[in-house]
């Protein structure tokens, strides 16, 4: 019998364990996550506005219930839990599912200044992510500057201008929803460094921009004549024909009858964050054109654009996964169709998934080829790895080496306590935002025990 850990329960981790039992009927499997809540970025990274792509949750409970997988929260791998070598003496595999957590940089003077953070955190913070602070984002905010034109982007941009009604029936912490209610955040800006027909967003993701209440959509006129395929995108890939033409749109002046204002500018390149009464107070850019090759190059004319709130939204990279290789230049594991590569030489027994194996690129369902492609490695190698004796059950081992992993009946119990929480408050569900709550939310399902 087959015997693998998944460490991660985010889409790669369930796409992963799903495979693993429905190609080897024999396969046990059980997905470990530093956090007792399962799901990843479907949990914490989908806006909470976006409640069709937030159901690919059912979809991923499925996983999670089926009856020869196990979820195990709560359980950190690495230095400060359990050693990754210990989980290979336990698991004939482990498969690391553990996605890229850190964000890219602007490097540039004054980024750490009060008041710039990545767009991450402050996406973590209105998902409840407990390692999240509430960290005062939009206290004595006026204006807003987003650095970057992805989907991410847009998410934040969305959330900073979203009304209360919108949000109110949302799983958003109700700390969240209360700080966002009271925002006097009137102008928001998101700025890339290149043209609006090399923009990353999607056309859906840009369109819900203009449907915001009280809000008007201005995309820059003299900034988008800089790109050639602005004035004619007919030659643009499909996707990008559409975002020009939805930006065409928006290039009228602004009703002024709006109470917010969201700015799209192009072709602008953050040099400096200056600091004004002890935290950012602008973002000074310089203007660039395009090089002729698919880049830009700097101009030597600059233009500050005021925000005492900036988030930077300009990608992912990968974090060192503990005890395994790292490249540090694509920010992934080493791997042959999934394999670990140590010295250039197959790990047994040793397996990636997701971004961690091919970097922050595709959307939620690339996780299944990626998955798939994963699990027909480790089958073919199945053979070999069996042929090593294990416990019958790891999980008291994994108890021994000090951490109290939260089954399935703890995540259950911390849904109703969330349930409980948003009736409480007039709402749906509401997310416990903090790991005391969460735990003791957990803890209310006592010494429940899950199918081995």
């Amino acid at each position: 019998m087959l015997r693998v850990a998944v460490v991660g329960s985010g889409p790669s981790g369930c796409y992963t364990a799903q495979h693993l039992v429905q190609l080897d009927p024999g396969a046990r499997v059980d997905v470990l996550d530093r956090l007792p809540c399962p799901y990843g970025l479907v949990r914490y990274g989908v806006a909470p506005d976006h409640e069709k792509i937030k159901s690919l949750q059912n979809g991923l409970r499925t996983v999670l219930e089926h009856e020869r997988v196990r979820f195990l929260g709560g359980v950190p791998v690495g230095p400060d839990g359990v050693p990754a070598a210990r989980l290979r003496e336990l698991y004939h595999a482990v498969v690391f599912c553990v996605g890229a957590a850190a964000d890219r940089r602007l490097d540039v003077p004054g980024e750490d200044l009060p008041g710039s953070w990545s767009a991450t955190e402050f996406v973590s913070w209105y998902s409840a992510h407990p390692d999240a602070a509430d960290a005062g984002f939009l206290r004595g905010v006026r204006s807003a500057v987003v650095v970057g034109v992805g989907n991410v982007a847009v998410d934040v941009t969305r959330m900073l201008a979203r009304g209360t009604r919108e949000l109110r029936p949302t799983d958003m912490p109700h700390a969240a929803l209360t700080a966002l209610a009271a925002s006097g955040v009137t102008r928001i800006h998101m700025v890339g460094r290149r043209g609006p027909s090399q923009a990353r967003f999607t056309t859906k993701e840009l369109r819900e921009l203009g449907t915001l209440p009280d809000t008007a959509v201005q995309a820059d006129a003299d900034d988008a004549a800089l790109d050639p395929a602005f004035a004619d995108p007919s030659g643009l890939p499909p996707p990008r024909r559409r975002n020009v033409e939805v930006l065409r749109g928006w290039t009228a002046p602004p009703r002024p009858d709006a109470r917010r204002l969201i700015r799209l500018r192009f072709f602008l390149r953050p040099v400096e964050l200056l600091a004004r009464d002890g935290r950012v107070g602008a973002v000074r850019f310089e203007r660039t054109v395009p090089d002729g090759s698919g880049g830009v190059t700097g101009t030597g004319r600059f233009e500050d654009i005021e925000g005492q709130l900036v988030l930077r939204s300009v990608g992912y990279r990968g974090v060192p996964p503990a005890g395994l290789p790292f490249d540090a230049a694509t920010g992934t594991v080493p791997h042959l169709a999934g394999r670990v590569l140590r010295g250039g030489a197959v790990a047994p027994g040793e397996y990636v998934a997701g971004w961690i194996k091919r970097g922050p690129t595709g959307v939620i369902g690339t996780n299944r080829s990626c998955a798939k492609e994963t699990v027909t490695s480790l089958l073919e190698d199945a053979p070999s790895l069996t042929s090593r004796p294990l416990p019958a059950d790891p999980l008291p081992a994994l108890r021994a080496e000090g951490v109290d992993p939260v089954l399935w009946p703890g995540w259950q119990s911390i849904e109703r306590t969330e349930s409980r929480l948003g009736a409480s408050l007039g709402r749906g569900v509401v997310k416990l935002a903090d790991w005391p709550s969460l735990l003791a939310a957990a803890g209310e399902a006592g010494d429940a025990v899950t199918r081995l």
